[in-house]
């Protein structure tokens, strides 16, 4: 019997416990893990602020632990000093397949003015131009798991697909088009989604260089991390017209604070970072520990390896 400690919901841990059946599973608080009980094997790392924030491992650490496994695909939400004592998997590609649904959903709300196109009363019975998502252009910043689940899809609909990534390796969906860089990739888009993780080299790459060269009305969309945006020069793009939309299922901090501009302007949909929240989700970081789970039973390599020069 292998014994974990979640970090997750508690009901996320009764359903791991009927998908894991293998598994005993003891639900622990977000936070920084403290004083788990030695018999613990493995630890599902949820992010938290205090976690993140600890400058140092608790007493006792890493404790009775085999390796851990995160319930996110991005680092930034954890301390560096995690990355060291034991192995440790990142959950990358569980979310993909829900949050590229989340994308075309937000590039169909943008070209079929959803919502403002419903109405209410005859006096807004009047017909409105649309825009058609086939014949437009995706860019896609990053190509790792959740742009190569959105790339094919798009193309089904019709769209022309663009692609910027850090790695010179060929691009693994037929047809999608490698551009040189970001003020390309900007300058060609009709739809544009951030999909790479935060790092050093990233953090607030989308500056006002790069927002001063997309075409005309872009919509933006962020699904990775808000920081990747340097926000006071959105604000200026989408005020200017330049960025006729920006999409944001994250930003930077979370929650933004009372009475931030995001929350009122016009040109910004803002959804509370729950693109990722969907059922199967869950099942498929479920399984994604089962196979850990069992591979660290064998003595083999974890599936997703933490790479923190890479961010994931």
């Amino acid at each position: 019997m292998t014994r974990i400690a979640s970090q997750l919901d508690e009901g996320f841990n009764r359903q791991l416990r009927e998908w894991l059946p293998g598994v005993e599973v003891l639900s622990l608080p977000r936070g920084l893990p403290r004083d788990l009980p030695r018999d613990i094997q493995v630890l599902l790392a949820a992010p938290h602020a205090e976690f993140r924030d600890a400058s140092q491992a608790p007493a006792g650490w890493p404790f009775g632990l085999g390796f851990v496994q995160l319930a996110t695909s991005g680092l930034d939400y954890f301390p560096s000093w995690l990355w060291h004592a034991m192995p440790v998997a990142s959950a990358r590609g569980s979310t993909a397949e829900s949050i590229a649904e989340f994308a075309l959903a937000a590039i169909f709300a943008a070209a079929k003015a959803l919502p403002q196109v419903w109405i209410d009363t005859p006096e807004h019975w009047r017909q409105r131009p649309l825009a058609a998502v086939a014949g437009s252009t995706l860019g896609l910043f990053g190509f790792g798991s959740i742009a190569r689940e959105l790339a094919p899809k798009a193309q089904a609909l019709g769209m022309q697909v663009l692609a910027l990534r850090r790695s010179a390796q060929p691009l693994a969906v037929p047809g999608v088009e490698p551009v040189a860089d970001l003020h390309e990739l900007f300058a060609r888009a009709d739809h544009l989604l951030l999909a790479v993780p935060l790092t050093e080299q990233t953090r607030q790459v989308i500056d006002a260089q790069v927002l001063a060269a997309a075409k005309p009305g872009l919509h933006l969309i962020n699904i990775a991390r808000g920081a990747l945006i340097d926000q006071p020069a959105l604000l200026q793009a989408l005020d200017s017209g330049r960025i006729g939309l920006a999409s944001l299922d994250v930003a930077d901090p979370e929650p933004l604070p009372e009475g931030h501009p995001f929350y009122r302007h016009p040109r910004i949909r803002l959804s509370p970072h729950t693109s990722a929240n969907s059922p199967g989700v869950y099942l498929n970081l479920a399984r994604l520990l089962g196979r850990n789970i069992q591979r660290w039973r064998d003595g083999l390599p974890l599936e997703n390896p933490v790479q923190v020069e890479r961010g994931y």
